[in-house]
């Protein structure tokens, strides 16, 4: 089964975040890394593994590199029963009402689709003292026993 990381950056942190997360799966899973601007929703394989990082824009809205794809996945409508994904969500908790919005819309748009999340839905917290690829490494960790049962 592939593993498929997808992040969704306004400023490049989650860029980074999937880099931590793919140097984590490398040895078992061989993860491909795309940037949501540049991905096809088509493109989605249900026999793939999906790994979505996407950061929080804004009053709760996604960022600019997750739209294109979040507009297409509207657009396409694509059947998505039998995927599986996890979500690494990031935010900042000063924005209480909309903290880590960015990550809990692409895992609705994703359910709504057919696709079933699984893990820990991890919500990053800018404000924290833990650095989001730090928490993003060890998330990874426990995200590994996850694919392999998939």
């Amino acid at each position: 089964m592939a593993t498929v990381i997808l992040y969704g950056t306004e400023t490049g942190t989650a860029e980074l975040v999937a880099d931590a997360i793919a140097d984590v799966l490398a040895a078992d899973f061989d993860p491909s890394i795309y940037d949501m601007a540049e991905f096809a929703a088509e493109d989605l394989n249900a026999d793939d593994f999906l790994v979505v990082i996407c950061s929080t824009y804004g009053e709760g809205e996604l960022p600019s590199g997750a739209l294109p794809f979040a507009d297409e996945l509207d657009d396409v409508d694509p059947d998505l029963s039998g995927m599986h994904f996890a979500v690494f969500g990031m935010g900042d908790s000063v924005y209480d009402d909309t903290f880590n919005r960015g990550g809990e819309i692409m895992a609705e748009m994703l359910t709504k689709r057919g696709a079933a999340q699984v893990g820990e839905h991890f919500r990053h917290d800018a404000s924290s003292t833990i650095k989001p690829t730090v928490a993003a490494a060890e998330w990874a960790q426990g995200l590994k026993s996850v694919i392999a049962d998939d």
